[in-house]
């Protein structure tokens, strides 16, 4: 019987546990898949705490991401092969699927194929990083060459990931990060420039940066209070989009600020576009070629074994972590 990690209460990361369960068999319109590697995500820790879009249910289940190859297809599935080695992208609830074992069912239209090259851990740390920097950068943020975008909490897989598109589409990214230790790691990541929040005035920092300007579009997870520094950092007609909530505090809407500059603050998650056949399939594309030529490069910063779930849960809750944290199987 394979392994699967459950959890029976919410909670800290104690609470997870890895299980002896039956072999699934595919139903209508999903595949098996033998794990190799799981990318962690922070909605996965906001889910297990029960403080997610969605609440659990117990025992549940856990993940968006996995590499691996297909074993089994059900009914239905057209286009897929045993023995094709794939990756989940996050396309469905967690009280539905998940992929933290080393063998998962998720709906055949959650598979993608990946650029061959990548390893079973980078396969793992792709669609959603990546997606949703697209869908904010690119789709909605439509970032042209010579913006200036400001990306908050930008060593997490997502930021790095940010600092990437941005710097594709030609414009400047700004990185953040609330202490000096990874500012050289984020320059070296791409950022134009990296300012610590809490060893630097944000607002000051970025009109220096800016020549006065301010910047075009901001990315940011933190909200919180953090939003009015965000907001005096905003050029005139700039957006900015929260895609997190990492501040465990109420956030003020920063009311005169946004008046007097005409900003639109907008409240963002992956799964606005990722049900959009569409549009989806020109993120996947966009995504697939730009790692096929090797113009992204997603950055693993550890790997735990499965065994070590609850540890690899308590790292990514420490905030130490530049890049992705992966789980082989």
């Amino acid at each position: 019987m394979p392994k699967v990690v459950r959890f029976h209460v919410t909670g800290s990361a104690d609470v997870l546990q890895l299980e002896d369960l039956p072999l699934q068999e595919p139903r209508a319109n999903e595949v098996r898949i033998k794990v190799e590697a799981i990318g962690l995500n922070r909605a996965e820790v906001m889910f297990r705490r029960g403080m997610y879009l969605e609440t659990p249910q117990l025992p549940a289940r856990l993940g968006y991401e996995a590499a691996g190859v297909v074993d089994a297809i059900g009914p239905g599935v057209n286009g897929i092969k045993v023995g094709e080695r794939v990756s989940v992208v996050p396309s469905f609830s967690l009280n539905e699927y998940g992929t933290y074992g080393e063998s998962v069912v998720v709906p055949a239209a959650s598979v993608a194929r990946h650029p061959q090259h990548l390893s079973p851990a980078e396969a793992a740390s792709i669609w959603m990083q990546y997606l949703t920097a697209w869908g904010a950068l690119i789709h909605y943020g439509d970032i042209k060459a010579g913006d200036f975008v400001l990306i908050s909490a930008a060593s997490s897989s997502v930021g790095l990931a940010a600092i990437e598109l941005t710097k594709l589409a030609g414009a400047k990214p700004i990185a953040t990060t609330r202490g000096s230790s990874k500012k050289q790691a984020l320059l070296e990541a791409g950022a134009h420039a990296v300012i610590a929040t809490q060893e630097e005035e944000l607002p000051k920092r970025v009109a220096e940066i800016t020549g006065g300007k301010g910047v075009n579009l901001i990315f940011d997870p933190v909200a919180g209070k953090f939003l009015e520094s965000l907001a005096q950092a905003a050029a005139p007609r700039a957006q900015i989009i929260e895609y997190g909530a990492l501040a465990a505090e109420p956030t003020p809407y920063p009311l005169f600020t946004a008046l007097s500059k005409g900003l639109v603050i907008r409240a963002y998650v992956l799964y606005e576009f990722v049900f959009e056949p569409a549009i989806r399939k020109r993120a996947e594309e966009y995504i697939f070629q730009n790692l096929e030529k090797r113009n992204l490069h997603p950055r693993i910063d550890r790997t735990f074994p499965l065994a070590q779930i609850v540890e690899a849960h308590r790292y990514m809750e420490s905030n130490q972590q530049n890049g992705k944290i992966v789980v082989t199987v």
